[in-house]
This record gives C-alpha cells, structure tokens and sequence, in this order.
C-alpha cells in the first residue's frame, strides 16, 4: 500500500502502473491488463476507471480509429514516486509509439524479458539531459548478461541516416533486433544493404499476431 487518500487507496502496482504510462508516454487499456497481468479486461478496466476517477490518469481519444490512450493525470504529477518525462506528443508517431509497447511486450512474452530491465527512449534521453540529442532506439533492455536495443520501424529513412543508426547500435549493444512490416521493401532493403553481424530482422504481422487482439 502507498498512499491513502479520501477516494481511493492506491496500491502499489497502481504507482506501477502510473510510472509505466509515465515513462512509455501512454498506454492503451489492454497493454495496461498485459504489463500488469489483470486477470481479465474487465478487472483491469475497473482499476483503470478508478485511477481515472481520482486524477491518476488521463483518457483521449485523440485519432479517429485509435483506441482510447491513458496519460498521466494531473493528480498522479503530484507523486513524488512518479518519475516525470517530457509531456510532448506527436500525433504523428501514435501508431508507431502503440507498436513499440506492443514490441516490448512481445519480447516479454516470448523472450523472457522482464519489465523492470527495460529502458525507454524517453529514459535514455533523459539520462543525457540537455547535451546534444543523439540518436535512441525505440527501447533498450538486458537479459543474461547481454544488452540489446529495438528500433520499431515503418517509415524509410535516408540510407545514411539508417547506416548511422544501425552503426551507433552495432556500437552501443550486443544485439539489436528491427521491427519492420513485410511489405516496407525499402526498409528491408536498407537493412540488407547495412547488415551487421548483430543485427536481425522481425516482422511486425509476427509481433502483431502475439499480442493484438484478434478481430
């Protein structure tokens, strides 16, 4: 238990799960019930209601076809076990930043990654502060003694810039794995072309069909 207050007790996977919205700058409500292991959708979206309720976290619906996402809310800023990152939000890059938790998940479900030895990008770049921005990977984590990052990737890069990302991973991590749709041929083809020894390629319809649900 960590903080009581006239509405609602919050326990600590809730300050859990306020940090997790936190630091992956919003969740959807079924990668919520999965990071968290709720027993159903049902429980979780109760818990989430409640969270809600109290301020701890924030619902939009920003895009039509998009789920509803959970911000941080106003009173969950006031937490001091809260670690706060940068607010911004790009529109642009919602499909991309919803792929990039549903990645990490997969790689929990099926790499045995755990959670806590994850990194975020907006952790990585705050760890650097305000020096100049350098290129991050969508995020990093560690398991048996080795590091790996994850770029999730849907839209084609120069090749120079892709060459320089690829580089600065092959530098900075053991191994570092690109999610990439089947058909973005000029991705793929990029990633041919700049091939390294710990690089590997995973298809996003592979991760998708592991942890979206089915329609």
């Amino acid at each position: 238990m960590a903080r009581t207050d006239t509405k609602l007790i919050l326990m600590e996977r809730d300050i859990a799960i306020i940090n997790e919205v936190s630091r992956w700058r919003f969740l959807l409500g079924r990668q919520i019930k999965e990071l968290f292991s709720f027993p159903s959708q049902r429980a979780c979206d109760r818990r989430i209601e409640k969270l809600t309720k109290n301020g701890y976290l924030e619902p939009k619906n920003i895009l039509v076809g998009f789920p509803r996402l959970y911000f941080l809310g106003s009173q969950a800023k006031k937490l001091e076990t809260v670690v706060r990152y940068s607010t911004k939000q790009n529109l642009s890059r919602i499909d991309h930043d919803i792929a990039v938790v549903d990645t990490a998940l997969y790689f929990i479900k099926n790499y045995g990654v755990k959670l806590e030895n994850i990194m975020t990008e907006r952790q990585l770049r705050a760890e650097d502060g305000f020096g100049i921005r350098t290129h991050k990977p969508d995020f990093v984590f560690s398991i048996r003694g080795k590091t790996a990052c994850t770029e999730v990737e849907f839209t084609a890069k120069s090749k120079e810039k892709f060459t320089e990302n690829m580089t600065t991973n092959f530098m900075n991590y053991d191994h570092q794995f690109w999610i990439v749709p089947q058909n973005q041929k000029k991705i793929l083809a990029l990633f041919n072309d700049t091939n390294m020894a710990n690089s590997r390629v995973i298809y996003w319809e592979i991760i998708a069909s592991h942890v979206r649900p089915k329609k």
